[in-house]
């Protein structure tokens, strides 16, 4: 069983969930991977037991490039656990991959959601937050939660070109 503590918040993998506890043990490691089914070729997230595309349970996992571009965002200005309502606003991104965008469909991107973070790991300070919207390019770091467990996380992407001026919802 993974088990440790963020922002005052217990998460626990339980030693039954084999793919998750795998996937966030890499993470803990510095390393990004995910599952790719041997009979579709095809990669994954989140973990599972079979392939969404041909059901088949035999995969491996391989390292994937953490970069991609923010598809959507949720900015959070009422936090419900007690442990993030002095950090907000906060968003979270659902990030879309550079790897293996547009298959199987010409629609489809792998993506990976996560909190927008400094470099560093810790939330984004607002004055970061108002910046970021679709299209800004992000690269993954990982926050270490306990010993062998750590969760990947969004930080703007310093060496990417990034959009003039990135859509956001409109603000009240």
């Amino acid at each position: 069983m993974l088990e440790g503590d963020y922002l005052g918040m217990t998460l626990t993998i339980q030693d039954v969930d084999k793919e998750n506890e795998a996937y966030f043990r890499y993470c803990a490691k510095g390393e990004f991977r995910l599952q790719r089914g041997k009979q579709s070729g095809l990669l994954r997230y989140p973990p599972t037991t079979a392939c969404p595309w041909t059901r088949d349970r035999e995969y491996d996992w391989v390292p994937v490039e953490g970069r991609g571009t923010v598809h959507s965002y949720a900015e959070v200005h009422h936090a419900i656990q007690p442990a993030f309502k002095e950090r907000v606003p906060y968003l979270v991104l659902i990030v879309d991959l550079d790897t293996q965008k547009g298959e199987p469909s010409a629609h489809e991107a792998l993506r990976v959601v996560g909190n927008l973070v400094t470099a560093e790991g810790e939330l984004a300070p607002p004055e970061v937050v108002s910046t970021v919207g679709i299209g800004v390019r992000v690269r993954m770091v990982f926050s270490d939660i306990a010993d062998g467990f750590a969760i990947p996380q969004w930080t703007i992407d310093e060496d990417a070109e990034q959009p003039t001026s990135p859509w956001r919802y409109a603000q009240e």
